[in-house]
């Protein structure tokens, strides 16, 4: 689920890729070491990169508790990945090919009848051949080769191989104002460093969690620090609203096969 450690996480990333947009390794756009984190600094830690001229950007909750608004009829569909395992039928044989993997769900249908294994960890693809070969074999012959089974005498082999999906559905959604502080050594780092944070954020709506959902964010305010007894602090608070979802995470298992009925033809699938 989505909490607002989340959203303070993924400003952080954000901010750092505005102030270092040729990545960590290259210079920041002050040219001087950027900061950037979640919380608010403790003064000596402060006072110490002030005078080496580093720069920091925290993000901290702003002011007040924060709204709760009606949740959103989204689902959220996360994880959708192709499955590294894969089935590949010639006739009356099925050759097992690539990585079976927890999650994935391997299938055979042979002449109306089903046959279902999911992979378990550390299985190889001539473990999941020979797990059919066991489950066929009750029913039917079926003869084993590494990572072929042949099937002597069907006439109708579909196999496939699904990988489970992982949901999010949202029971929630809330906002509350959050504080991009930044603290800088000089006024012109300080414009510099806020400018960039606010025009980037300015171009985008929904910033992405690594859950799978979203959270908005929106410009509220901004409030400018000059009068400390610092003489190295200068400091702007950029103040953002941000609206992200309470999700339940589930995994929901992807169908094999299924029944398609036309009138009166009946049609497997």
């Amino acid at each position: 689920m989505a909490d607002y450690a989340d959203i303070e996480n993924s400003l952080v990333t954000f901010i750092a890729d505005a102030l270092y947009p040729d990545g960590i390794n290259a210079p920041s756009i002050v040219g001087t070491t950027c900061r950037i984190f979640r919380g608010w600094p403790l003064p000596a830690a402060l006072n110490s990169d002030l005078s080496a001229g580093v720069v920091n950007v925290s993000v901290f909750p702003w002011k007040g508790s924060g709204r709760v608004l009606p949740p959103l009829p989204i689902v959220y569909r996360v994880n959708v990945a192709l499955p590294a395992l894969s089935a590949v039928v010639s006739d009356e044989t099925v050759t097992f090919t690539g990585m079976p993997a927890v999650g994935q769900c391997a299938g055979l249908l042979i002449d109306g009848t089903s046959y279902v294994y999911r992979p378990q960890a550390g299985d190889s693809s001539a473990l999941v051949a020979a797990a059919f070969a066991v489950l066929v074999n009750s029913d039917r012959i079926a003869l084993l080769s590494g990572t072929t089974l042949t099937l002597p005498g069907a006439s109708r082999v579909i196999g496939r191989v699904v990988a489970d999906t992982v949901s999010l559905t949202e029971v929630r959604r809330q906002e509350r104002e959050t504080s991009i502080t930044c603290w800088c050594a000089t006024p012109d780092i300080r414009d510099t460093v806020a400018e960039a944070i606010d025009v980037a954020l300015a171009r985008v709506t929904f910033l992405p969690l690594v859950e799978g959902s979203s959270v908005r964010v929106r410009y509220c305010d901004s409030v400018q620090h000059d009068q400390s007894q610092n003489a190295l602090l200068y400091r702007r608070d950029l103040i953002y609203t941000v609206e992200y979802p309470t999700v339940v995470r589930q995994t929901e298992p992807a169908m094999l096969f299924g029944d398609l009925k036309m009138g009166a033809v009946q049609t497997i699938v």
